[in-house]
């Protein structure tokens, strides 16, 4: 289990063939206000370098809480309005706790134990 209350979030979001540049507009809607939510620590939105189509947004959070409350705020109902409009093939959500080096050669030890036995 991760010792800090530290947790991070990560947003893959693919246009639509021909929709990027609209896609990039509109989540670049959500930098200012999540970057001043309370908790929040670091907040940016990347396009890729290689694929044209794939955004990432990335939220780094004091605590579950502080990332909770930004994935209730009103602002992000900006996702189901890009999937309404249909401006994105794609949106994957996930969530993330900071672990320290023990605890992650900890996770490798477990599963190898399992692969093992």
């Amino acid at each position: 289990m991760p010792n800090t209350s530290v947790v991070s979030h990560w947003v893959s979001v693919r246009a639509r063939p021909g929709h990027s540049t609209q896609l990039g507009a509109r989540l670049s809607s959500l930098i200012s206000p999540s970057a001043a939510a309370s908790g929040c620590l670091h907040f940016a939105l990347q396009k890729s370098l290689t694929d044209e189509d794939l955004w990432v947004i990335t939220g780094t959070w004091a605590d579950p809480s502080a990332m909770n409350d930004w994935f209730a705020a009103p602002e992000l109902n900006l996702f189901s309005e890009l999937l309404t409009e249909m401006l994105v093939t794609s949106l994957d959500f996930q969530t993330f706790a900071t672990v320290t080096t023990v605890q992650a050669q900890m996770a490798h030890v477990s599963v190898d134990a399992r692969l093992a036995g």
